[in-house]
């Protein structure tokens, strides 16, 4: 009963294995990919004319803040309590009105790029099916969960030229 066990198993196993040979497994880094393309730099560049304005309101409060703290740290110990409290007052309103500025543009900008993901991913996903077809692959992982490849099956480059048709 053992060696016939034995011999399920060891057959079992010699299946796995040539089932296993036979995957072909390529590797696509979806980020660099898709960061690199035209659209992405097209993105880039429509952001930055977008934001241009309020990335500038963003750095002239805390210029302004800096300014105010530098400020007091030089004079605080000449000025009189009132005016310490004034200028206090006053560094404090423009480091809120900084934080407030830039976790507005931040969130902005982070929903703008997941939009642009968002709206990528059917073209990523069509890119990604060519490869799969045109390799004869089984399956494509991404470049984060594989600790090495072999140059020939990262697709990236392929990937990108495909996302830039």
């Amino acid at each position: 009963m053992f060696r016939l066990s034995m011999a399920v198993l060891l057959a079992a196993l010699m299946a796995t294995t040539t089932v296993a040979a036979e995957t072909r497994i390529g590797v696509v880094d979806l980020r660099q990919a898709l960061f690199s393309s035209k659209d992405a730099k097209a993105f880039s560049e429509q952001m930055q004319r977008d934001f241009s304005a309020e990335e500038a309101k963003v750095r002239e409060a805390q210029e302004a803040a800096r300014n105010l703290q530098a400020r007091l740290e030089k004079d605080g110990a000449m000025m009189n309590e009132s005016e310490r409290t004034k200028m206090t007052a006053e560094f404090q309103e423009k480091v809120k009105e900084f934080n407030f500025l830039k976790q507005r543009l931040d969130s902005t900008v982070a929903n703008r790029k997941q939009q642009f993901l968002e709206d990528a991913r059917p073209e990523v996903d069509a890119a990604v099916k060519e490869l799969l077809d045109e390799h004869d692959l089984d399956l494509i992982l991404p470049s984060e969960a594989v600790v090495y490849v072999k140059p020939d099956m990262n697709l990236t480059e392929e990937l990108l030229e495909k996302l830039d048709r």
